[in-house]
């Protein structure tokens, strides 16, 4: 370089955020070793894919990563001038997940990776510098990455959650409204009665078919076919009609115990309006008790529901290590997918015996390894796949392992599969951060993670060391 060139550099480097603080002489081993590179705006400085060649130090501009993680490009690494980026000493050289753009001119002084050995003996300072910057970077992409994959997690359980709320919610609403005019009903029919002052043997009468309507629900104990059920009303519509009886109270009482034969009983005491008044009052109470009955079963839903998102999520817990019950955690996780599991048509067993060690560790954050390993063997199975999931004490641990039927993991990328950013999945779908998440969680909790695949059977196990009695 030209004199005045080497003069210009080392006062810029004197200057420098990152590097400013060094001694000249490393200063001036970086001008005469390294070579000025300027990129426009929109140019690529790393391509996705590649290693960087180069450490770059920079002087002045703006170079971005964006990744798609579903819901739009979203900046996950930038550099500015006085930051220092591209390869370093000591680094294991990964790949970008994405192209590194210049996204305003940039000037930067790189230092080709053959120099690195060089660089380290003749820059003390600088290469601590290199180290400590790496460092703070793997640092600060572990924190981004666990907060972004935990956002996914919240996405997904929030949108598991508000379908699986959707359909009791719904059912209370509609059964409450509908509810509301079978009490309207009962209580018409409950005054037409009372005026047609009936005689103790009539009233007998009736009581005898009220009972059979308080029996449990044929429907619901599975004692008619939906095709049976509608016969059966079109036999009793049939009869009320033949009775000169408003056809409409037929349905509130084909589901029941009431036969014809009891019908028949029932009509040869009680005649005319007040005929009608009782099955009127009859149909209505049916009625009502059905739709009472399917109010208390979506509200026990939806309380369950809330029981699996607060054990999900141990929302009244704080993240410190205990004892954790795997199962439980499971158990929650797949309730949280249910929409998901039912949607692919997905049958998923679990095989966990009842007295499973605990396991030591964060428990939101087990689950959150069951989520992303629960999800992402239900995305990877075709519609009516099957998902497995077993649990067995092995020495001093505890073996989860998840084993789908899709097609498995092909032999050439296997090995990367839990590289932070690599993903199988279209652009949008996934962020490849879950199964970097998992192998970060699991080595947190002195835990492992492995794969087997093949076509037609691929299964993570997940090792833990068991919770000391």
């Amino acid at each position: 370089m030209e004199s005045a060139t080497q003069q210009d550099l080392l006062a810029r480097l004197a200057q420098h955020r990152a590097l400013g603080k060094a001694p000249a002489v490393e200063h001036a081993w970086l001008v005469a070793h390294g070579t000025m590179l300027r990129y426009e705006t929109g140019a690529v400085v790393t391509s996705k894919g590649a290693q960087a060649d180069s450490l770059l130090v920079y002087f002045s501009g703006h170079v971005v990563i964006r990744v798609d993680r579903g819901a739009g490009a979203h900046k996950i690494f930038e550099w500015r001038g006085g930051d220092v980026g591209g390869a370093m000493p000591y680094s294991r050289g990964a790949s970008p997940p994405s192209d590194a753009v210049a996204e305003e001119p940039t000037e930067t002084l790189a230092i080709a990776k053959a120099q690195f050995p060089e660089l380290i003996h003749a820059c003390p300072v600088i290469t601590a510098t290199l180290v400590h910057a790496m460092v703070d970077r793997a640092r600060e992409f572990t924190t981004s990455a666990l907060r972004d994959e935990k956002l996914i997690s919240l996405g997904k359980l929030s949108a598991g959650v508000a379908h699986e709320l959707n359909n009791p919610a719904a059912a209370v609403v509609r059964s409450a409204k509908l509810l509301r005019g079978s009490i309207r009903d009962a209580e018409e029919a409950g005054r037409k009665l009372g005026a047609a002052r009936l005689s103790d043997a009539q009233l007998a009468a009736i009581d005898a078919v009220r009972a059979s309507c308080t029996l449990p629900v044929l429907r619901a104990s599975g004692a008619f076919s939906p095709l049976a059920l509608a016969d059966r009303e079109e036999v009793l519509a049939r009869w009320f009609k033949a009775h000169q009886v408003d056809e409409a109270h037929a349905a509130a009482l084909a589901d029941t115990s009431v036969t014809v034969e009891q019908l028949d009983r029932l009509a040869a005491s009680v005649t005319g309006d007040a005929l009608e008044a009782a099955l009127q009052w009859l149909a209505a109470g049916c009625l009502v008790r059905s739709l009472s009955g399917e109010i208390e079963a979506a509200a026990t839903r939806i309380s369950g529901l809330v029981a699996a998102v607060k054990g999900f999520s141990y929302m009244d817990h704080a993240p410190t290590p205990e004892p954790v019950d795997i199962r439980v955690g499971i158990a929650d996780t797949l309730t949280v997918l249910g929409a998901k599991v039912r949607a692919k048509s997905v049958e998923v067993s679990v095989d966990i015996p009842a007295d499973l060690p605990r396991v030591h560790g964060v428990g939101v954050e087990l689950n959150q390894v069951w989520m992303n390993l629960l999800d992402n063997a239900i995305d990877a199975v075709e519609v009516g796949g099957h998902v497995a999931v077993s649990a067995a004490p092995e020495l001093h641990c505890v073996t989860v392992r998840v084993m789908d039927n899709g097609p498995g993991i092909p032999p050439e990328i296997v090995g990367r599969i839990f590289d932070p950013f690599f993903t199988t999945k279209p652009v949008g779908k996934g962020a490849g951060l879950g199964l970097d998440i998992v192998r970060r969680l699991l080595q947190r909790h002195s835990g492992e993670v492995a794969v087997e695949s093949k076509p037609g059977r691929t299964e993570f196990q997940v090792r833990l060391p068991a919770a000391r009695a």
